[in-house]
């Protein structure tokens, strides 16, 4: 298989699991790990690591968490390496602009969803598991907030397995930007598009698929005919059984998004500020519905990549 996005960086350090599998054609999924350095709490944030690591192999792959460490972009983790990411106080969060200035300074850095997928895509990893995506904030219209997750997957060749994205975000205008941006959205069983803590934001989809070989079958589409250039988001809602509460969840926004307006919190403090609101006044309910939705993600998105390295 021939990646066209894909350029040889001697500095980029694979680990010799994911290495052997690219070289083997064998089925490897991108995990980012800002997730682990920022998204979950100590000290359960590096177990979790472990667990989605586990949830990844579970599913048929190799894992392959992706991080920047003293300046060289790592494709893959050892367990030493994973620990640093997840209790070193001096990681700092990368995105893509981020990227090249962390690495000339030698610097350790977790990264987002936008660098882990453009990451991925030069080593050569088409298929990544995350937990939800960027989009577009409320009050974009006055902000211009919009996650820089977006037009990094409007450019890069990578499969975004996801819960969708947080409700904290416009969801309508995220799914519009989605459009304009030609970034192809699935419905994994569903048709609807999920809404991180609850199965459905309320908003349908065009396009279902119901098993790994379907996303496979597009996947292998989108290489024959040149749209693999662009990224692709497979929905895969959280499972009912795992949701946060309805009535919890539409309290919670309501009175995070007024406390947020109440204390002025604006730009990239936003999410942050919301997410920990959610934590604190749910009482942890939040965070477990984070957890499991990201490990159903993970093994999803091993089987999807076992089902794609199948077809050769």
């Amino acid at each position: 298989m021939t990646h066209l996005y894909r350029i040889e960086r001697t500095d980029m350090q694979l680990h010799p699991e994911v290495a052997a599998a690219l070289a083997a054609n064998q089925p490897v999924v991108a995990l980012e790990s800002t997730i682990i350095s920022h998204g979950l709490p100590r000290p359960d944030n590096l177990g979790i690591a472990r667990d989605i690591e586990q949830a990844v192999r579970d599913g048929g792959a190799v894992p392959a968490t992706i991080a920047i460490i003293d300046g060289d972009p790592h494709i893959g983790l050892d367990d030493a390496a994973l620990k640093a990411i997840a209790t070193s106080d001096d990681v700092v969060k990368v995105s893509v602009r981020d990227i090249a200035t962390i690495a000339a300074r030698g610097g350790t850095g977790a990264t987002t969803v936008a660098s882990t997928g453009h990451l991925a895509a030069l080593a050569g990893i088409s298929v990544f598991a995350t937990g939800g995506l960027g989009g577009v904030h409320r009050q974009a219209r006055e902000s211009w907030d919009e996650s820089a997750d977006l037009t990094t997957l409007s450019r890069t060749p990578i499969t975004v397995i996801c819960a969708g994205v947080k409700s904290i975000l416009d969801v309508s205008a995220t799914l519009e930007r989605l459009e304009t941006l030609n970034i192809g959205v699935l419905g994994y069983r569903t048709n609807a598009f999920p809404g991180f803590y609850r199965a459905d934001s309320g908003h349908t989809l065009d396009w279902r698929v119901d098993s790994p070989a379907e996303v496979a079958a597009v996947l292998r589409s989108r290489r024959e005919l040149g749209t693999d250039r662009f990224g692709l988001i497979v929905a895969n809602p959280i499972p009912a059984e795992d949701e946060l509460d309805a009535d919890l969840h539409d309290s919670t926004l309501t009175a995070g998004l007024a406390a947020l307006d109440r204390e002025g919190v604006s730009g990239k403090n936003v999410t942050p500020f919301l997410l920990d609101f959610f934590h604190r006044e749910t009482h942890g309910a939040s965070l477990t519905a984070n957890v499991k939705l990201v490990l159903n993600n993970a093994r999803v998105a091993a089987e999807i990549a076992a089902a794609y390295a199948a077809q050769g």
